[in-house]
Protein backbone atom coordinates (compact mmCIF):
# COMPACT_ATOMS: atom_id res chain seq x y z
CA UNK A 1 0.00 0.00 0.00
CA UNK A 2 1.05 4.19 -0.87
CA UNK A 3 1.03 6.55 1.13
CA UNK A 4 -1.20 8.92 -0.95
CA UNK A 5 0.15 12.03 0.98
CA UNK A 6 3.42 11.30 -0.73
CA UNK A 7 4.73 13.34 -3.84
CA UNK A 8 5.82 11.19 -6.56
CA UNK A 9 9.17 9.88 -7.08
CA UNK A 10 11.40 11.83 -10.03
CA UNK A 11 8.99 14.62 -9.91
CA UNK A 12 9.23 18.05 -7.56
CA UNK A 13 5.15 18.48 -6.40
CA UNK A 14 5.22 22.16 -7.52
CA UNK A 15 6.61 24.54 -9.66
CA UNK A 16 5.27 27.93 -10.07
CA UNK A 17 5.59 30.12 -12.88
CA UNK A 18 7.95 32.70 -11.27
CA UNK A 19 10.47 29.29 -11.21
CA UNK A 20 9.47 28.76 -15.10
CA UNK A 21 10.04 32.35 -16.06
CA UNK A 22 13.53 32.25 -14.18
CA UNK A 23 14.67 29.00 -15.60
CA UNK A 24 13.79 30.86 -19.15
CA UNK A 25 15.53 33.90 -18.17
CA UNK A 26 18.26 31.97 -17.33
CA UNK A 27 18.48 29.73 -20.47
CA UNK A 28 17.68 32.91 -22.54
CA UNK A 29 20.78 34.37 -21.08
CA UNK A 30 23.32 31.19 -21.76
CA UNK A 31 22.26 30.18 -25.07
CA UNK A 32 19.80 33.15 -26.64
CA UNK A 33 16.11 34.26 -26.53
CA UNK A 34 15.44 32.13 -30.14
CA UNK A 35 17.58 29.07 -29.56
CA UNK A 36 16.00 28.06 -26.20
CA UNK A 37 12.84 26.20 -26.78
CA UNK A 38 9.67 25.43 -25.11
CA UNK A 39 11.46 21.90 -24.24
CA UNK A 40 14.56 23.17 -23.27
CA UNK A 41 12.80 25.81 -20.19
CA UNK A 42 10.15 22.62 -19.49
CA UNK A 43 12.89 20.46 -19.06
CA UNK A 44 15.16 23.19 -16.60
CA UNK A 45 12.24 23.76 -14.96
CA UNK A 46 11.61 20.34 -14.01
CA UNK A 47 7.83 20.23 -16.17
CA UNK A 48 6.74 18.81 -19.23
CA UNK A 49 6.00 20.73 -22.33
CA UNK A 50 1.62 20.50 -21.83
CA UNK A 51 2.76 21.87 -18.44
CA UNK A 52 4.33 24.79 -19.51
CA UNK A 53 1.43 25.69 -21.70
CA UNK A 54 -0.84 25.68 -18.85
CA UNK A 55 2.03 28.24 -17.60
CA UNK A 56 1.88 30.37 -20.77
CA UNK A 57 0.94 30.66 -24.00
CA UNK A 58 3.98 30.60 -25.86
CA UNK A 59 7.73 31.33 -25.42
CA UNK A 60 6.99 35.02 -26.03
CA UNK A 61 4.63 35.25 -23.17
CA UNK A 62 7.35 34.40 -20.50
CA UNK A 63 9.27 37.79 -21.52
CA UNK A 64 6.32 39.43 -20.56
CA UNK A 65 5.50 38.31 -17.07
CA UNK A 66 1.46 38.85 -15.66
CA UNK A 67 1.20 41.73 -18.19
CA UNK A 68 -2.48 40.49 -18.57
CA UNK A 69 -2.84 40.68 -14.87
CA UNK A 70 -1.17 44.20 -14.23
CA UNK A 71 -3.34 45.47 -17.45
CA UNK A 72 -6.56 44.62 -15.20
CA UNK A 73 -4.81 46.48 -11.99
CA UNK A 74 -4.37 49.44 -14.34
CA UNK A 75 -7.83 49.35 -15.58
CA UNK A 76 -9.00 49.14 -12.46
CA UNK A 77 -7.17 52.09 -10.59
CA UNK A 78 -8.05 54.98 -13.68
CA UNK A 79 -11.66 53.50 -13.40
CA UNK A 80 -11.32 54.73 -9.47
CA UNK A 81 -9.78 57.73 -10.27
CA UNK A 82 -12.29 60.50 -9.10
CA UNK A 83 -13.09 63.11 -12.11
CA UNK A 84 -11.32 65.95 -10.01
CA UNK A 85 -7.87 64.05 -10.68
CA UNK A 86 -6.31 66.09 -12.89
CA UNK A 87 -6.06 63.31 -16.14
CA UNK A 88 -2.46 63.90 -16.74
CA UNK A 89 -1.52 63.30 -13.12
CA UNK A 90 -3.81 60.38 -13.08
CA UNK A 91 -1.43 59.17 -16.04
CA UNK A 92 1.19 59.66 -14.30
CA UNK A 93 0.40 57.32 -11.40
CA UNK A 94 -0.89 54.82 -13.09
CA UNK A 95 2.08 54.98 -15.38
CA UNK A 96 3.86 54.73 -12.56
CA UNK A 97 1.77 52.18 -10.56
CA UNK A 98 1.76 49.43 -13.48
CA UNK A 99 5.84 49.56 -13.91
CA UNK A 100 6.48 49.68 -10.08
CA UNK A 101 8.90 46.66 -8.96
CA UNK A 102 9.62 44.81 -5.71
CA UNK A 103 13.49 46.39 -4.76
CA UNK A 104 14.08 42.37 -4.66
CA UNK A 105 12.84 41.66 -8.21
CA UNK A 106 14.07 44.85 -10.29
CA UNK A 107 17.29 42.61 -11.38
CA UNK A 108 14.97 40.50 -13.02
CA UNK A 109 12.77 42.96 -14.73
CA UNK A 110 15.98 44.75 -16.15
CA UNK A 111 16.32 41.49 -17.28
CA UNK A 112 13.12 41.35 -18.86
CA UNK A 113 12.98 44.86 -20.34
CA UNK A 114 16.58 44.77 -21.78
CA UNK A 115 15.23 40.63 -23.48
CA UNK A 116 11.66 42.76 -24.91
CA UNK A 117 13.37 45.93 -26.08
CA UNK A 118 16.63 44.33 -27.65
CA UNK A 119 15.05 40.96 -28.96
CA UNK A 120 14.26 41.72 -32.78
CA UNK A 121 12.04 38.09 -32.38
CA UNK A 122 9.56 39.79 -29.79
CA UNK A 123 8.92 42.79 -31.43
CA UNK A 124 6.12 41.43 -33.35
CA UNK A 125 4.59 40.01 -29.95
CA UNK A 126 5.65 43.50 -28.33
CA UNK A 127 3.39 45.07 -30.58
CA UNK A 128 0.13 43.35 -29.45
CA UNK A 129 1.04 43.57 -25.87
CA UNK A 130 1.72 47.53 -26.69
CA UNK A 131 -1.62 47.82 -28.60
CA UNK A 132 -3.60 46.26 -25.42
CA UNK A 133 -1.76 48.64 -22.76
CA UNK A 134 -2.57 51.35 -24.87
CA UNK A 135 -6.47 50.32 -25.52
CA UNK A 136 -6.95 50.55 -21.34
CA UNK A 137 -5.08 54.20 -21.32
CA UNK A 138 -7.50 55.23 -24.14
CA UNK A 139 -10.79 54.25 -22.98
CA UNK A 140 -9.68 56.01 -19.36
CA UNK A 141 -8.95 59.30 -21.68
CA UNK A 142 -11.97 58.98 -23.34
CA UNK A 143 -13.96 58.77 -20.67
CA UNK A 144 -12.65 61.57 -19.33
CA UNK A 145 -12.37 63.54 -22.46
CA UNK A 146 -16.41 62.42 -23.32
CA UNK A 147 -15.07 60.85 -26.75
CA UNK A 148 -14.46 57.42 -27.84
CA UNK A 149 -11.59 55.79 -27.47
CA UNK A 150 -10.54 55.66 -31.01
CA UNK A 151 -10.96 59.65 -31.47
CA UNK A 152 -8.01 61.26 -32.65
CA UNK A 153 -7.27 62.76 -28.53
CA UNK A 154 -7.55 59.45 -26.23
CA UNK A 155 -5.30 57.58 -29.22
CA UNK A 156 -2.64 60.24 -29.10
CA UNK A 157 -2.11 60.66 -25.05
CA UNK A 158 -2.12 56.61 -25.34
CA UNK A 159 0.66 56.61 -27.88
CA UNK A 160 2.62 59.43 -26.00
CA UNK A 161 2.51 57.60 -22.60
CA UNK A 162 3.34 54.62 -24.32
CA UNK A 163 6.55 56.43 -25.82
CA UNK A 164 7.49 58.14 -22.38
CA UNK A 165 7.14 54.23 -20.79
CA UNK A 166 9.68 52.89 -23.69
CA UNK A 167 11.86 56.28 -23.32
CA UNK A 168 12.17 55.36 -19.64
CA UNK A 169 12.70 52.07 -19.72
CA UNK A 170 15.71 52.85 -22.32
CA UNK A 171 17.04 55.11 -20.11
CA UNK A 172 17.24 53.00 -17.38
CA UNK A 173 18.83 49.93 -19.15
CA UNK A 174 21.74 52.51 -19.41
CA UNK A 175 21.85 54.08 -16.29
CA UNK A 176 21.22 51.64 -13.41
CA UNK A 177 22.05 53.98 -10.48
CA UNK A 178 18.23 55.27 -11.71
CA UNK A 179 14.95 54.95 -10.68
CA UNK A 180 12.50 53.68 -13.10
CA UNK A 181 9.30 55.49 -10.89
CA UNK A 182 11.14 58.31 -11.30
CA UNK A 183 12.21 58.77 -14.75
CA UNK A 184 8.40 57.56 -15.39
CA UNK A 185 7.07 60.16 -13.77
CA UNK A 186 10.04 62.69 -15.30
CA UNK A 187 8.81 61.88 -18.57
CA UNK A 188 5.24 62.48 -17.92
CA UNK A 189 6.40 65.90 -16.80
CA UNK A 190 8.01 66.59 -19.44
CA UNK A 191 5.48 65.87 -21.67
CA UNK A 192 3.33 67.50 -20.15
CA UNK A 193 5.41 70.49 -19.92
CA UNK A 194 6.16 70.30 -23.48
CA UNK A 195 2.73 69.99 -25.05
CA UNK A 196 1.25 72.07 -22.02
Amino acid sequence: MTDQGSPRAGRRPITSRSEVEHAAFELFARQGFERTTVEDIAQAAGIGRRTFFRYFPSKNDIAWGDFDGELRRMRKQLAEYPPEVPLIEAIREALVDFNRVDPDEAPWHRRRMELILTTPALQAHSTLRYAAWRQVLAEFVAVRLDVTPDSLAPQAIAYATLGVALAAYEQWLRSPQTELHDLLAAGVRELSAAVG
